[in-house]
């Protein structure tokens, strides 16, 4: 297994024991990176108007969009660390 999923894999264990839960925009930020490094490009269909929380994950991770999963992966990992080290919120 290469280092990037090493840590990714541990990211997902650390984001689970955070001190505090992060806000809702950083919240987003990891959905749609993990989304990205594990499922690859957006797909299905977007939802509507009202579905607001799917419809929001929905444009976050089409915002990725061409991001390779190994970069989407270590995008994860870093705001992961920044949260473990109180660095953003």
């Amino acid at each position: 297994m290469s280092d990037v999923n090493v840590q990714f894999e541990q990211a997902q264990q650390d984001v689970q024991k955070l001190p505090e839960r992060p806000g809702n925009l950083t919240l987003l930020r990891l959905y749609a990176l993990f989304k990205q490094a594990t499922e690859g490009d957006v797909h299905g269909d977007k939802p509507g108007f009202t579905d607001i929380v799917g419809k929001y994950k929905y444009e976050a991770w089409a915002a990725l969009q061409g991001t390779a999963q190994d970069a989407a992966k270590a995008q994860y990992v870093e705001v992961v660390e920044s949260l473990k080290s109180g660095a953003s919120n």
